[in-house]
């Protein structure tokens, strides 16, 4: 079944802990004011439900209704978080294939020593340390098909989050528009 719009884009940011994606979708959301919803892994999995990460954790289902509900009434969604691609790639998948809009995928490709640094500034680095985060590191765990764009260690927020609002068109007129039932 399709959701959205034609008007309604779907970003997914994806990459290691710490490689800056939810800098970038809080920036996007604040570009785009109310008209962007932020659907981060983290809240969904972790504050949320509490759950661990782990193939077919209910989180994914979580991940793509919410999506799916916000294109449905006119938002423009940001999907953002790990989303290691052996768990996660199926249902991004889905969600592409239904939202009417384009949707535009992107890889944060920062090696694992580069997250342990920026980790190490930020409010969780007493939360969870460098062995936990090996856990979950995946070097280079791109989706298959070839249509994500990567993003490197070295590119700056604001590059990054001009470099997405050009690629998707985006901000468009504020404010969602309802969809039919």
């Amino acid at each position: 079944m399709k959701i959205g719009s034609p008007r309604t884009r779907l970003v997914v940011l994806r990459g290691p802990s710490a490689s800056g994606k939810s800098s970038v979708a809080h920036a996007l959301r604040m570009a785009c004011e109310r008209s962007m919803a932020w659907v981060g892994q983290d809240v969904l999995r972790r504050t949320i439900l509490r759950e661990r990460d782990v193939p077919g954790g209910i989180n994914i289902e979580l991940i793509e209704h919410t999506a799916r509900f916000a294109l449905d009434r006119g938002y423009h969604v940001v999907v953002e978080g790990i989303l290691d691609a052996a768990r996660y790639a199926e249902m991004l998948d889905r969600l592409a294939a239904a939202n009417r809009g384009p949707s535009f995928f992107y890889y944060f490709d920062v090696p694992f020593d580069e997250t342990v640094r920026r980790h190490a500034t930020k409010p969780e680095a007493a939360v969870y340390g460098p062995d936990v985060m090996a856990e979950w590191y995946r070097d280079r765990d791109l989706l298959p098909g070839d249509r994500e764009q990567v993003i490197d260690q070295h590119s700056e927020l604001d590059a990054t989050v001009k470099r997405i609002l050009a690629d998707t068109g985006l901000p468009l007129e504020p404010g969602p528009e309802p969809m039919p039932a």
